[in-house]
Parts: C-alpha cells; structure tokens; sequence
C-alpha cells in the first residue's frame, strides 16, 4: 500500500511540473480593487488556488481525526480502568499433620 501511495504522489509531482513547463510563459492579469492589477505566471495561479482550497479542509480534517483519536484513547483508557480485580483467593487452611507414634 506504502508503494501505491508514493507511486501517486510521484505521478501528481510529474503532473504538476509538467503543467508548469508548459504553461510557464502565459500572464494571467487579476483585476484587484481600486483599479489595481496583478500579473501571476498561470502554474503559480493554479497551484495557489489549489492550496488556498486544499490546506483549510487538509487541517479540518487533521483536527478531526486528532479529537476522535484522543477520545477513543481516552475510553479505552477508562474501559482499562473499570475492569473488576480477579477475586482474592481464600488461602487453604493447612493441614493438620497426623500424630505419629514415637518408635
């Protein structure tokens, strides 16, 4: 699993530079307010769009999975703490030795 995992993140980076090679010379004129204007190289648009969008929702989701990992932790951790001791063991009561006859 470990393999495919790297095998996409090394297609996504081959993807992503490609696209930047290719497009590296193309101007994209953003309007801002008041009349200002800002040129952004597209590959750069694209991919801070991307993160503008991917990095919020990346740690929701990482903040999400931390509180429900502590709070499953955390019962099991009670669970532990809740189970009943063995029950204590009644000691034997030692045998009487039978007299023996002196010889």
């Amino acid at each position: 699993m470990q393999f495919l995992k790297t095998l996409f993140w090394v297609l996504l980076a081959v993807a992503v530079v490609l696209f930047a090679s290719a497009n590296w010379n193309t101007i994209v004129t953003v309007d801002l307010w008041g009349g200002l204007q800002a040129d952004f190289k597209l590959p750069v648009l694209a991919i801070g769009a991307f993160l503008i969008g991917f990095v919020p929702t990346f740690l929701v989701y990482r903040a999400r999975l931390w509180s429900l990992t502590r709070r499953l932790e955390q019962q099991g951790q009670t669970h532990v703490a809740n189970v009943p001791d063995a029950p204590a063991r009644t000691p034997v009561p030692p045998q009487e030795a039978e007299p023996r006859a002196n010889i």
